[in-house]
């Protein structure tokens, strides 16, 4: 089973871990946001730190991150497979030490360097990219596997335990984009939603924590 983090702070931006969820086998979220504390780690194969509109300099405000920080050392630790996605990125280099600093949006697709890694097994170089904040420094033990002109370090993996981040949202499909475009804007460009396949990193990822696929229960 995966484990899913919810870390958006504005309930109208939780349309990308429900968009999420519809290309996950089975799986549970936890809602850090609201409830803080620790989930139990009970029969959890693999975690998912999703995104947020907050920002991780921002713990003053959100003082549950603080307590998310704690469980990513946790997961490392304990060497639980864990993909962070978008402030799951941010949260989790920053948790090891990395820097994170804000530096205006994109709100574009941009064409991704994507390294040999079977994260990115069959994933298309062209991600749509919204946000604000970057990772200037990765943590310690993480390695760059994607970079882009504007951002050296746009993915990354630990070098020692099943750990991946990635600064794009890989459930933002063009499904998602009308309300993207409406709720943060876009930037038109030469690439098209008709180059992004991002969803396959979660098929990646399933297959590398190894859960079944074709489980229907994505309810839990």
């Amino acid at each position: 089973m995966l484990l899913v983090l919810e870390n958006e702070v504005n309930p109208d931006f939780r349309y990308f871990v429900r968009e999420m969820r519809t290309y996950l086998p089975e799986h549970r979220v936890y809602d850090y946001a609201n409830e803080g504390g620790n989930p139990s780690l009970s029969g959890v194969d693999g975690v998912i730190v999703a995104g947020s509109t907050a920002g991780v300099y921002e713990r003053a405000d959100y003082p549950w991150m603080d307590e998310e920080i704690q469980f990513v050392r946790e997961l490392v630790a304990r060497e639980i497979p864990t993909l962070g996605v978008c402030f799951g990125h941010q949260i989790v280099n920053h948790a090891l030490g990395g820097s994170v600093e804000h530096r205006g949006l994109t709100n574009e697709l941009v064409r991704a360097d994507l390294a040999d890694d079977p994260i990115f097994e069959a994933v298309s170089p062209v991600v749509p990219a919204v946000h604000g904040d970057h990772l200037v420094e990765t943590g310690n033990g993480m390695e760059t596997i994607a970079s882009t002109k504007y951002n050296d370090h746009f993915a990354t993996r630990h070098r020692d335990v099943p750990l991946w981040t990635m600064q794009f949202h890989p459930e933002f499909t063009e499904r998602l984009y009308p309300r993207v475009s409406a709720d943060f804007g876009w930037q038109e460009n030469e690439d098209s939603f008709s180059d992004v396949n991002g969803e396959q990193v979660f098929e990646n990822f399933a297959r590398l924590v190894g859960v079944d696929e074709n489980s229907d229960d994505r309810e839990l």
